[in-house]
């Protein structure tokens, strides 16, 4: 449960990471809050995600984690579900990726796609993205789900966790730097604005969600909103077919 949540113990900050809702940049503000270093700009992706320098709650006994939860300020930054999907979407299927092609492509092109092409067969490359949707929809998935689009009510649990501050990546950098003000942040320390990745590319927005959700039937689309449930309610992200409902957390 508490896998995901990173602890900055000098300004006592527990944050979970949702993946494609700014969490590149929000590790490396940990990092410079934490002293690891004194810019978020000179700071690469490959430290942000592959070194080994910011703690986890998991990693803290069972003592530990109690107070943190209890003392520390737990915020979490989330977005519209169909936003965040589709923008993972792109950024493994749509860019070469040594890992989401073999692990995913492959899989997904091989049980989801008809005379499917050899060289798709053993690349994984190319996956469409209505076959990544019955991949997401299909109970009984050829490979596991992942934490760039798991639902935010299973990656944070916001049941059971009191997150005391939810920011949105929607208004990403004005509540990041009201919450840096809220505990206390060197002034000059401000959210970086940059993409960790794919810089050129054109940032997932409503309408071009619009444009990935044209290749999909009325019933996916119905069942990929359904998949996020939660995530919509707890949240407050509206869809036509969620308006009304309310959530039993």
């Amino acid at each position: 449960m508490v896998s995901r949540i990173y602890v900055e113990d000098r300004h006592k900050i527990l944050y979970c990471e949702v993946p494609k809702a700014g969490c590149s940049n929000w590790k490396r503000i940990l990092m410079v809050l934490n002293g690891l270093a004194s810019s978020a700009y000179s700071i690469s992706h490959d430290a942000v995600h592959y070194g080994k320098h910011l703690k986890k709650l998991d990693s803290y006994d069972l003592k530990g984690i109690q107070t943190r939860l209890n003392t520390y300020t737990k915020t979490i930054f989330v977005r519209d579900p169909m936003e965040r999907l589709v923008s993972a979407f792109r950024d493994k299927f749509e860019h070469p990726n040594s890992y989401y092609h073999p692990v995913f492509g492959k899989a997904i092109i091989k049980k989801y796609r008809l005379n499917a092409q050899e060289e798709a067969l053993k690349t994984g490359s190319g996956v469409k993205f209505k076959e990544f949707i019955q991949y997401l929809l299909d109970s009984h998935r050829p490979v596991g789900m992942d934490i760039h689009w798991d639902q935010i009510s299973k990656l944070c649990y916001p049941c059971f966790i009191n997150y005391d501050f939810i920011g949105k990546f929607e208004t990403l950098e004005e509540d990041a730097n009201y919450f840096l003000q809220l505990i206390g942040a060197p002034a000059q320390l401000k959210f970086p604005n940059f993409k960790d990745r794919h810089s050129s590319d054109e940032r997932t927005t409503m309408e071009v969600v619009r444009q990935y959700l044209k290749e999909l039937s009325r019933t996916d689309t119905q069942l990929t909103y359904d998949f996020y449930y939660l995530d919509y309610l707890m949240f407050n992200y509206t869809t036509p077919a969620l308006s009304g409902q309310s959530c039993n957390c």
